[in-house]
């Protein structure tokens, strides 16, 4: 399955342009894709702002730092400096996944994929240009798919 925001349901539910509100570390997100886009950010108040911002708005927003944290290959979440091929970034996006996974449309969604092995065509493969792969994305999704359908 093919997850996209033009996509049918529950692959447009899945997308990271979805509006699925959230709390990560006591910030209000509107959308996963508002918060992968503040990581991109050095200062945690613009963070906040583009939290609360969903789909090609919070794309946008974010599109306007590619090149400061290209360069650099470094992210950012509430003052602390992530390296983009380290470990602890990696924590980073289970623990954002995580706290998306309280969402209970997104759970719904997520669950009416059934055995499906999904995939983000439109996603990028290499970690240099992007904040987020198409691995890192859909084997979240996968990963918390099969703890939800345990429960």
């Amino acid at each position: 399955m093919d997850i996209g925001s033009k996509a049918g349901y529950p692959a447009s539910a899945l997308s990271n342009f979805a509006s699925h509100p959230f709390v990560f570390d006591g910030v209000e997100c509107a959308s996963m894709e508002g918060l992968v886009q503040a990581f991109k950010f050095d200062k945690p108040h613009i963070q906040v702002e583009v939290c609360k911002l969903v789909g090609i708005r919070a794309k946008r927003r974010g599109q306007k730092r590619n090149k400061a944290w290209k360069r650099i290959q470094k992210l950012w979440w509430r003052g602390k400096e992530y390296d983009r091929h380290g470990n602890d970034y990696q924590k980073l996006l289970d623990r954002a996944f995580n706290a998306l996974a309280e969402n209970d449309s997104f759970q719904k969604a997520l669950l009416a994929t059934g055995n499906s092995t999904l995939t983000h065509s439109i996603g990028k493969s290499k970690c240099p240009e992007t904040v987020l792969t198409e691995r890192e994305f859909c084997s979240r999704l996968e990963t918390i798919r099969a703890r939800l359908s345990k429960n």
